[in-house]
């Protein structure tokens, strides 16, 4: 979710499609852009938050596991599903009527073998299944909002309950959001100060990472190979944001620390 304005063209409740100069956006309840699809290169992920989510690669390269919450109109999972050959990945929506427009407005493609889409509350649904992803990516707005039942401790000690060993949980924020420390810090208290963050490359999002059994550290070294050979099969700009990562968090030359500041 980012914030923007557009010519509305479509509308269902709070569910509205806008388009504008080549690029189609969904917003939920008011003007703010919960996703965007660039109509003559449907497969790029428009949006700079969701690439900044996508940074999860540098962490955890090759995850069998994605779990999401908020559909949007289904560009990551939509990316994940074409790029990732081996992953599965299920989101999880509340909203149908989300879901109807990501696969009448969005081209979201149909479930199959490796996506599901589940109509639930994101909040249970994580709950209820524990140890059963790899990478968990939490975008859930109301216009702008975060919803309280995807900012509580209880929700952010059972994502940390929902991910295997090594796996991986990325946040999308907005960078202004008045509660953020708040909320960085119930996912430090979960995830054992474990959490580290990244702007998208407006600025208006914030992107907080948090590591389940990781080890503290991982060289700038690693990073940047990493980056070089994800680069191979996506089109994301990781190397700048192996640079970005280093705004943000505890390092040293050699290595990021995969800890908040709070942990020394």
């Amino acid at each position: 979710m980012t914030r923007a304005k557009g010519w509305f063209t479509r509308r269902s409740a709070s569910v509205e499609v806008s388009e504008e100069d080549g690029v189609r956006s969904l917003h939920l309840g008011g003007d703010a852009i919960q996703s965007s699809i660039r109509l003559d290169r449907p497969n790029e992920l428009a949006l700079d938050y969701t690439r900044a989510m996508m940074a999860f690669l540098l962490f955890q390269p090759q995850p069998q596991e994605v779990l999401m919450i908020g559909l949007g109109g289904g560009s990551m999972a939509r990316y994940i599903h074409q790029r990732m050959p081996e992953t599965r990945t299920t989101v999880v929506e509340i909203n149908p009527k989300v879901l109807a427009a990501a696969r009448s407005m969005f081209d979201f493609p149909a479930d199959d073998a490796r996506l599901k889409v589940e109509i639930a509350d994101g909040a249970d649904y994580v709950g209820d299944h524990v140890e059963s992803a790899d990478v968990l990516l939490v975008d859930g707005f109301d216009d702008g909002k975060q919803p309280a039942a995807l900012a509580s401790q209880s929700f952010y000690d059972a994502a940390y309950a929902a991910l295997r060993s090594g796996g991986v949980m990325a946040v999308n924020f907005m960078a202004q959001e008045k509660k953020l420390d708040v909320f960085l810090q119930r996912i430090e208290k979960s995830f054992d100060e474990h959490a580290i963050c990244l702007y998208a490359a407006d600025r208006v999002n914030r992107i907080a990472f948090a590591f389940k059994h990781h080890p503290p550290e991982l060289a700038w070294a690693e990073l940047k190979r990493r980056a070089r050979q994800l680069g191979k099969t996506h089109d994301l700009p990781l190397q700048e944001f192996v640079i970005g990562l280093k705004e943000l968090n505890p390092h040293t030359q050699a290595k990021l620390r995969l800890r908040s500041a709070a942990a020394d």
